[in-house]
């Protein structure tokens, strides 16, 4: 088993949108019905707006570590978009 292939987000169950293996939805792939704001959720950005999320716990990642870096640094821009607001 590689590290990252299951998620252990039990406890977000309640808290952010995941999928049925538990990796958290992020953008795009959050549907329409668990998007509270009337603008689109920012890249990496979480059912909650303003919470983010990268790396090998998100829903298509690459499960990878340089992956996750990278998620890591354009989730930044994301997060000061979100600041603009």
């Amino acid at each position: 088993m590689l590290v990252g292939a299951e998620p252990h987000t039990e406890w977000l169950c309640d808290v952010v949108e995941l999928d049925e293996r538990g990796f958290i939805l992020t953008g795009r792939d959050i549907p329409q019905s668990a998007w509270p704001e009337s603008r689109a959720p920012l890249p990496f950005e979480t059912s909650v707006p303003g919470v983010f999320a990268a790396g090998d716990v998100r829903y298509g990642s690459v499960k990878r570590v340089a992956g996750a870096v990278g998620e890591g640094s354009v989730t930044v821009g994301s997060v000061h978009r979100y600041l603009q607001v």
